[in-house]
């Protein structure tokens, strides 16, 4: 079991380090989830660098329970994003359908990065 929770770190640690270079890559794909009320630049590259911080931090022993701990509180903090994409007339997501499908997938996350958190 310790083999497959390292494992399951490592994969989610590498998606967030991947993810938060592509805030700063494609910044645009990242722009309609985030509202309207919000500086949109500072709220992408923020998320961007807190999304390499904790996919590395996850992927160093000293800082694993940092690391998890912040990959989890991310992934409650994009979930009223998600929710709201589900009721835009255009999702940020592309269709309601994808939008739809992809609010149960951050559940997911939700849970996975809690069990690669919890001792």
């Amino acid at each position: 079991m310790a083999r497959l929770k390292l494992v399951l770190i490592f994969v989610f640690g590498l998606f967030m380090i991947f993810g938060g270079f592509m805030h700063f890559l494609n910044p645009d794909m990242y722009n309609p989830f985030i509202p309207d009320f919000m500086p949109k630049v500072l709220v992408n590259n923020a998320s961007g660098a807190l999304e390499i911080a904790v996919g590395i931090a996850a992927m160093i022993p000293r800082y694993r329970a940092w690391g998890t701990l912040g990959i989890h509180a991310l992934m409650l903090a994009f979930l009223p994003l998600h929710v709201m994409d589900v009721f835009k007339e255009n999702p940020a997501i592309g269709s309601h359908e994808m939008a739809l499908i992809r609010l149960p997938v951050q559940f997911i996350f939700i849970l996975w990065a809690w069990f690669i958190h919890k001792k």
